[in-house]
């Protein structure tokens, strides 16, 4: 709901640009041809990952990944660590908050651990881990035009180092902070038929054929669309009380729609030359540092992607480039509203009964984003030289 009331608020600060002339009906209508695709996305993902779980489909995966790991908590947390990895290199950083996270909470419960070590690898990753690919992360594919659309082998190469820094800061960071949690065993949980047989078929299907269709070069949304609309179609048969508005993120939508609108203005007003000052220009070591720390801090008052449209105009190199994205993409992890799938992932554990107490995950997504963020960007400068 604050959300909600924060970017309808926005949204009035972006209709006031326009009836003031700062913002024209052109740019306004490019703005929307570029971030439409993206928040559809974000919608059909989340009616994909609410109708799976009432079919079943999570809960059944938690309940595998807890006897795969046999009786062994580090195990088991190793599992996380590779799906959130998985998950969000080839579905993207949001399909990891939404469909994982209720699979990790489910298997942490069915066995009688905290849920909040795994929870947290799950979101950590869900942003650190979403350098690899263009559909990793949102604002990898916004950044695929000023790159010239490269191949995602090409986008991969040009930015591995800084993936491969970026994922291995925040495991090391639970596993150190959680160590006690993540010791010792439990008791492997015994089977569960699902409910309605057919429902959990097509939610698996449904979910298992997102992966080949997300990395096939289509626009994201459009199979992520698909796969809502078979889901909705086929839960309004099985299970029509399921369906209800709420299964779309409203307060999440309007509240990067109003960003979106606001940066877009501020664009109009002189937002880049502003920006080129403070984060200064050159390939070098400290100029690299310096754009990557100022585009974390950007991302963190106000989202990773509004940040990101805004720093683009000065980048003006594929180097600068990557370092826009290591601070957009690793470095939100302090603001809770500074990357969309961590809204999303609280909105899970929230309708989860999961308790998020922000002041811990606030400080531990610092100590994360300081580290994480400077050695991304000097593996990338070494590597690259």
């Amino acid at each position: 709901m604050r959300t909600a009331v924060l970017g309808a608020a926005l949204l009035v600060v972006g209709l006031v640009a326009l009836l003031a002339g700062v913002l024209t009906l052109e740019e306004l209508g490019t703005l929307v041809e570029r971030v439409a695709p993206v928040l559809g996305f974000v919608v059909a993902l989340t009616i994909v990952s609410e109708l799976a779980a009432e079919a079943g489909l999570f809960s059944w995966l938690a309940g595998f990944a807890a006897r795969a790991a046999r009786g062994r908590v580090v195990v088991l947390w190793a599992f996380v660590v590779v799906l959130a990895l998985g998950c969000t290199i080839f579905l993207s950083l949001d399909t990891t908050a939404v469909l994982l996270t209720p699979v990790v909470v489910l298997v942490a419960r069915r066995v009688g651990l905290p849920p909040m070590p795994f929870a947290l690898t799950t979101v950590w990753l869900a942003n650190c881990g979403s350098m690899l690919l263009p559909v990793s992360n949102l604002t990898n594919l916004l950044a695929l035009d000023a790159l010239g659309s490269p191949s995602p082998a090409s986008f991969a190469a040009l930015v591995a180092p800084a993936a491969v820094v970026a994922a291995v800061v925040p495991v090391a960071a639970v596993g150190i902070r959680y160590r006690r949690e993540l010791s010792g065993r439990f008791e492997s949980p015994g089977r569960e038929e699902a409910g309605d047989r057919v429902l959990f078929v097509v939610a698996a299907v449904a979910v298992a054929l997102l992966v080949p269709a997300l990395v096939s070069g289509i626009e994201v949304w459009i199979p992520a669309a698909a796969a809502a609309l078979v889901l909705v179609v086929v839960t309004a048969v099985r299970r029509p009380s399921t369906l209800r508005l709420g299964l779309v993120p409203w307060g999440t939508i309007v509240f990067a729609s109003g960003l979106f609108v606001v940066v877009e203005a501020a664009h109009s007003l002189g937002l880049a030359d502003a920006l080129a000052v403070l984060v200064g220009s050159g390939d070098g070591l400290p100029d690299l540092l310096r754009l990557a720390a100022g585009s974390a801090a950007a991302a963190n008052v106000a989202n990773n992607l509004p940040a990101y449209l805004a720093l683009e105009p000065v980048a003006g190199s594929p180097l600068r480039l990557v370092a826009v994205l290591v601070g957009v993409n690793v470095g939100c992890l302090v603001a809770p509203w500074a990357s969309l799938a961590t809204l999303l992932w609280h909105g899970r554990l929230t309708s989860m009964g999961v308790e998020v107490r922000w002041r811990g995950v606030v400080l531990g997504g610092l100590g994360v984003a300081v580290v994480a963020v400077p050695l991304a960007v000097v593996a990338t400068v070494l590597v690259g030289a």
